[in-house]
């Protein structure tokens, strides 16, 4: 006869469970310094807490934030940065950067900021071809389709000719586009590699860590950059899968300088990390050229690889400090309560609030999660503008002084989790080419007018808010 398990050692193992749970949660914060987002830790704490034997594995899956061992940066010269300390809005930018470890604003030139996705599959197929001793390439994903083949036939033919040519994926991204040509791309000598795979960054809790950086470098002196995945969707329409030729309107641009060296110095960083391996001297001592350039834009890569989470904060501080206006373009707007607090507090001010979105994103919850944000947005005074197509482009331009393009979007997933990489720019003819390029698509756009949602729509956005964070 079977003995029955008295329910108060139930209710013991249960507390034990969930106390090391908790236990566990609050080591490897304190350990790895995960300053999490306020939602974000509450859902850790109540799902450790009611149902441990499921939340518990998929913290040791997914709950990591940040890199155990975060990259050194280089020391921050305190005396420039007092000195830089003025009423501007890009000095205060700097100030900002410098006191995170970023690096120093570097020169760059022939700044060309592609008008559609054809024109910026042309010039990323110009610049492969124009590479003579090294082609770095980082992407989350390529896709199976005309693009993707195109592509990966031309990155064929650059290492064909004798240039070294490396290629990092990201490790979940590669399954979402399709596969790469692996045996053909290896034949010809393209060294591949997957960013942090998923099946083998289970213990490390990096699996929720994705890789969303753009770029594209020949000879460490050419960039090609911005907000586009290799995929037809993101230059000439998805014809293959589709039956039809709509792209998305997405932004990217290249240039040169010393700006560009900085770009390589990033990647061979993210390059060292993927594939676990010292980073290489001659990218540590990589030499910046400055003559020859005027012009002046700073590196802001984000994510677990910084200390701090530096897209995020020098937005919040940019749009808490903006004077006149304010631009925004994003694919999705799912704000932390601290940016979305700084963009209202700036529209009641009288700033200028302009924030441009698709009509319909890609991203169904993105788009349920975003409504509530939007009304809190227009009720403070700021514009919404809905694009009819879909818009894939990250822009941000404050007060004609800063405009910051690249790859983060303003969601939490973007600004807190993935590594990404924006340019901010400070050259004024350049800021005015990024503040008309979201200018004119606005022309083009609607603007929003709130409603209420609803006892049950205001409980769907709220449920669909809960897990924003992971969107």
């Amino acid at each position: 006869m079977m003995q029955s398990f008295p329910l108060s050692r139930l209710l013991t193992l249960h507390s034990l469970v969930v106390l090391f749970g908790l236990g566990i949660y609050i080591l490897t914060s304190h350990v790895r310094r995960q300053r999490r987002n306020p939602s974000a830790a509450i859902a850790w704490v109540v799902s450790l807490s009611l149902i441990p034997y499921v939340a518990l594995p998929l913290y040791f899956l997914f709950g990591n934030r940040k890199a155990l061992k975060v990259q050194a940066t280089s020391a921050v010269d305190t005396g420039r940065i007092e000195n830089s300390v003025t009423d501007s809005l890009a000095s205060r930018f700097q100030h900002i950067a410098a006191a995170m470890g970023l690096p120093p604003p570097d020169s760059y030139g022939a700044l060309v900021l592609h008008p559609d996705g054809q024109a910026a599959l042309v010039a990323l197929i110009a610049i492969t071809k124009s590479a003579r001793k090294s082609l770095s390439v980082c992407t989350f994903l390529i896709g199976q389709d005309v693009v993707g083949e195109e592509v990966q036939h031309a990155l064929i033919a650059c290492a064909q000719t004798g240039v070294k040519v490396r290629l990092l994926i990201d490790g979940l991204g590669v399954y979402l586009g399709g596969r790469p040509h692996l045996k053909s791309l290896s034949a010809a000598g393209v060294d591949v590699v997957f960013f942090v795979p998923p099946l083998r960054s289970l213990l490390e809790s990096r699996t929720n860590l994705r890789n969303h950086r753009k770029l594209l470098i020949a000879d460490g002196q050419h960039v090609w950059c911005g907000g586009r995945n290799i995929a037809a969707e993101y230059f000439a329409g998805d014809v293959t899968r589709k039956g039809k030729a709509i792209p998305w309107v997405d932004l990217s641009f290249e240039f040169q300088g010393g700006l560009a060296a900085r770009a390589q110095q990033q990647f061979d960083r993210d390059w060292a990390f993927a594939t676990q391996t010292p980073l290489a001297e001659t990218s540590a001592e990589t030499k910046i050229p400055t003559r020859g350039h005027e012009a002046k834009a700073q590196l802001v890569p984000s994510g677990p690889d910084q200390k701090d989470d530096t897209v995020y904060s020098l937005l919040v501080t940019s749009c808490f400090t903006a004077r006149s206006r304010i631009q925004i373009t994003t694919p999705y707007f799912v704000p932390d309560a601290t940016l979305l607090m700084a963009l209202t507090l700036a529209a009641r001010r009288g700033v200028l609030v302009d924030l441009l979105l698709p009509q319909k994103s890609n991203h169904r919850m993105a788009d349920v999660a975003r409504y509530a944000a939007l009304r809190d947005l227009s009720a403070a005074g700021g514009r919404v503008w809905m694009f009819p197509q879909m818009i894939h482009a990250k822009v941000v331009v404050i007060d004609d002084q800063v405009a910051m393009a690249g790859s983060a979007n303003l969601d939490e997933r973007s600004l807190f989790l993935n590594y990404e990489l924006m340019i901010a720019f400070f050259d004024s003819n350049d800021i005015q080419r990024f503040s008309g390029w979201i200018d004119q698509h606005i022309e083009d756009a609607s603007l929003y007018v709130p409603s209420s949602p609803g006892f049950i729509g205001e409980l769907k956005e709220g449920l669909v808010r809960s897990v924003a964070f992971q969107l």
